[in-house]
């Protein structure tokens, strides 16, 4: 399914392009020529985040290993082989981005705590105490990924659109307008 997209269209990404199937070089690619069509914002999730840990600090690669960094490193050849746009790309993804009346985040927020206030950290790991809290960021409907939910999470405080397309459920798309739901099967039953 394709989506219905317009010239003046805003596409929010939540993150995760890398670490979660075989191709994150072609994921990056992709998300790259998108860019040249539409407005878009590629927030910065916890795979980034560890990627980025290693490449430019020569730290976490344990952890970025336990985390698919296998399937990351196969799709360049090498982590020598990660063309200089791709790490440009991943070092100038933002850990939150505003729209009327929402929150765009990758895990979700610390509970009452200020935006202005917010760990990054916290942006794009968190998951149960904020999952579980009512109104954590008053004036905002936070929209996250992260935690994978068998449908899309609809409160009136947050939505939740990861629905597992790593694990063989669906990829979702959520358009703010009219909280249209679009998705794709991604491999389960």
């Amino acid at each position: 399914m394709k989506l219905p997209l317009g010239g003046g269209d805003k596409l929010i990404f939540l993150g995760d392009y890398v670490d979660r199937g075989p191709d994150s070089k072609a994921v990056i690619e992709r998300l790259l020529a998108l860019r040249k069509d539409y407005e878009c914002v590629f927030l910065r999730g916890n795979h980034e985040w560890m990627m980025l840990n290693y490449l430019l600090k020569g730290q976490d690669f344990d952890l970025w290993m336990m985390n698919g960094a296998r399937a990351t490193i196969r799709s360049y050849g090498d982590v020598k082989q990660i063309p200089p746009e791709h790490l440009e790309f991943l070092k100038n993804t933002v850990f939150y981005h505003v729209e009327p009346g929402y929150l765009f985040v990758h895990a979700g927020v610390k509970p009452h705590v200020q935006l202005e206030d917010q760990d990054s950290f916290d942006l794009i790991w968190i998951r149960e105490e904020f999952i579980y809290s009512e109104n954590p960021l008053p004036g905002y409907r936070v929209v996250f990924g992260h935690t994978p939910f068998h449908k899309v999470l609809i409160s009136k405080d947050k939505i939740g659109i990861d629905t597992g397309c790593v694990y063989g459920g669906k990829l979702t798309c959520l358009r703010i307008d009219d909280e249209r739901i679009f998705q794709i099967d991604c491999g389960g039953d």
